[in-house]
């Protein structure tokens, strides 16, 4: 291990780690060490650049906290989230697609019942949802977990709302025997995702946008299926097309339709206009199931 240079330092690097006794994080590791060296040689990365990039990194893990997880940003703006779950999840014919879980998903979100209003007494546009979960062969999955969170009607999340101590636009849902599920809230709106940290400044200096189109996030589990982890987007978002995190799909864009002022979905009565928005989502089986 003397005298190393940049021809032969990736093969020395790779021998010291033969040790390793996890095939599959050897391999792993081998190739991200191929990969970095490769990177560093085809750019030439300089002592400077190589300080910077360590600084940023440094960075981007001191702003992570249980509240921001800014290396998931990180991974989502690079489109790396994206990557992976395309590889991962590669669902055909009927199932419904995933797109990025995002950083604002809560372990401490409430259970609630069908027609709950989950807005916690954020002002907004009453919105009105009304889900099924089905298999494959468009029978009702009874039982299902569904995880539901969204921003407001400004673009911010409970976490983001000065002064809100409880959970507010999330909860936690059980399919009944038809597979349905429904809830009352606020209608989401578009809003740019943080750029006041590392990720922002990546976003600068690459002269991309942060604007994310409006999005109501949903995780559905059921015993013998696939867990999906996906969104919906409303049709006539301004930002479809530029999701700085890539997680449009054709298929995940809904008719957020608005009604005007009257008597809403669920028997509810609303004294101003309303968003009512029905959606069916179809589990993938287990392999071999």
């Amino acid at each position: 291990m003397r005298d190393l240079d940049s021809a032969d330092i990736t093969e020395e690097v790779i021998s010291a780690m033969a040790g390793t006794a996890d095939p599959r994080v050897a391999q792993i590791l081998d190739s991200l060490v191929r990969h970095a060296h490769d990177f560093v040689r085809e750019v030439g990365l300089t002592e400077e650049e190589w300080a910077k990039g360590v600084d940023f990194l440094t960075r981007t893990g001191q702003l992570c906290s249980p509240q921001r997880q800014e290396f998931i940003l990180l991974s989502d703006v690079l489109g790396v989230t994206m990557l992976v779950d395309a590889i991962n999840h590669r669902r055909e014919g009927k199932a419904t697609e995933n797109s990025v879980q995002g950083p604002f998903f809560r372990e401490d979100r409430p259970s609630r019942d069908a027609g709950d209003d989950i807005s916690g007494g954020i002002p907004g546009a009453p919105l009105f949802f009304d889900g099924q979960v089905l298999d494959e062969d468009g029978e009702p999955v009874a039982g299902a977990a569904v995880d539901v969170w969204h921003s407001d009607g400004s673009g911010h999340y409970d976490v983001d709302v000065p002064g809100l101590t409880q959970p507010a636009m999330r909860g936690l849902f059980r399919t009944d025997a038809q597979g349905r599920f429904a809830f009352r809230s606020v209608r989401p709106a578009s809003y740019p995702i943080p750029g006041d940290g590392t990720v922002g400044e990546l976003m600068k200096a690459t002269g991309r946008p942060l604007m994310r189109p409006a999005h109501i996030h949903l995780v559905i589990e059921a015993a013998g299926y696939q867990r999906v982890t996906t969104m919906l987007f409303p049709s006539d978002d301004l930002y479809l097309d530029q999701d700085p995190v890539f997680g449009v799909k054709q298929s995940l864009i809904a008719d957020f339709a608005t009604h005007a002022a009257g008597t809403g979905p669920h028997q509810q009565s609303t004294d101003e206009a309303y968003t009512a928005m029905q959606h069916t989502f179809v589990l993938d089986p287990l392999s071999g199931r």
